[in-house]
């Protein structure tokens, strides 16, 4: 089974996640950045979802490339009830395959690809969803979870 790599992420706080925090099922999901439309319903879906996650046991986390100040202000504006972690550098986000080169609007640039992993507590990595749709994506992950 493939395991999750190491981690030390500050979360919107300033306090430390890494793989010794992961209790049960833990989604972590990898985003592009805060308050985009996209990512705005995904991290929405997923707080709707949250009452369902927990009857689970699921603990969610975001990661995106932004800052704490962004993380903090994207919560707030929105109401999320979860985590969201900082990747400034990418190194998590790099040592995962999820970033790198992407095009939109006709440009390419380096970035985040909308990824979800789902780790139990010895970080081994249960399932990989890859190129994920925002809107549908908290539903997908809700099915998934129920089965196992």
């Amino acid at each position: 089974m493939e395991k999750f790599p190491q981690f030390e992420l500050e979360n919107q706080n300033g306090e430390i996640v890494s793989n010794n925090s992961l209790t049960g099922r833990t989604v972590i999901y990898f985003y592009p950045k805060d308050n985009t439309p996209g990512c705005t319903t995904q991290a929405c879906d997923m707080r709707d979802s949250m009452a369902t996650l927990n009857d689970l046991g699921v603990t969610v986390y975001g990661v995106s490339g932004d800052s704490k100040k962004k993380h903090q202000n994207f919560i707030e504006k929105h109401g999320l009830n979860f985590d969201l972690l900082v990747d400034e550098d990418f190194k998590l986000s790099e040592a995962l395959g999820v970033y790198g080169p992407k095009k939109a609007f006709g440009k390419e640039f380096n970035g985040i690809t909308r990824t979800t992993f789902v780790v139990d507590e010895n970080s081994n990595i249960l399932k990989r969803f890859d190129k994920v749709k925002a809107a549908a994506h908290a539903d997908e992950l809700q099915d998934f979870l129920k089965e196992g």
